[in-house]
């Protein structure tokens, strides 16, 4: 599930990528398939890293990598990279989770290289509000979603840290049902049919991107999509 649109960015042979909180290594392995691209994954969690990297592994395997990937245990309020290190940062749908928000963004911040984009996706408000609402898990599950954020307070943050926002798009809108099923029967719970079936459609959507599907998204992407703002 690609939450950045890589087409926007000005990604060009011999970027060097950093995916802050890369966990299973979604975005890492899709910038490690672009020209020469250097893309490094980081997470706190070291099993996730660990299958992170096992992602790029097998892309190499098959011949899907253009440039090379490489992940590593870190800590986003302590980035272990020297400043402007990297020409496009993504952290996407992490902030959420982080305690320490201005430390993180602030980190974020230092390590992109002036004039480089900083990619970052958080949960939308409502949706996310919605959540909260139908459980009084939903926060404390899945790592915990500590905070809800609205676009203005957020761009102010990263704006704040001294990046520009230049444009922001919403994806995975009908991803979001599935966390409302979730919030209803409790969000740790593995055994319920709706939940399944909606994870099944999920899966099955995200291999075969059926016209109807797209359009469907399409149309829920403004009410109910994650939103990532790019910023430089």
């Amino acid at each position: 599930m690609i939450t950045v649109d890589f087409d926007r960015l000005r990604i060009r042979p011999g970027f060097r990528v950093l995916d802050v909180g890369c966990g299973t290594g979604r975005h890492t392995c899709a910038a490690s398939r672009r020209d020469r691209v250097v893309a490094v994954g980081m997470d706190i969690n070291f099993d996730d890293a660990k299958e992170a990297r096992k992602r790029l592994q097998y892309e190499k395997a098959l011949g899907a990598q253009a440039g090379m990937g490489a992940t590593l245990v870190a800590d986003i309020t302590r980035l272990p990279f020297r400043d402007h290190a990297f020409d496009l940062v993504i952290c996407s749908e992490v902030l959420e989770h982080i305690p320490d928000e201005e430390r993180a963004i602030d980190e974020l911040a230092r390590v992109v290289k002036k004039g480089r984009d900083l990619v970052v996706s958080v949960p939308r408000y409502l949706p996310e509000r919605i959540c909260w609402a139908l459980s009084t898990d939903y926060y404390r599950a899945n790592g915990g979603h500590i905070r809800i954020y609205r676009k203005k307070e957020l761009v102010r943050r990263l704006e704040g840290a001294g990046v520009r926002r230049w444009a922001a798009h919403f994806a995975h809108g009908l991803h979001t049902p599935y966390w409302w099923l979730k919030c209803l029967v409790g969000p740790t719970r593995e055994d319920s049919m709706p939940v399944n079936l909606y994870h099944r459609f999920l899966v099955w959507d995200m291999m075969k991107r059926t016209w109807m599907s797209r359009f469907l998204e399409y149309l829920l992407n403004p009410l109910t999509a994650s939103l990532s703002e790019s910023c430089f």
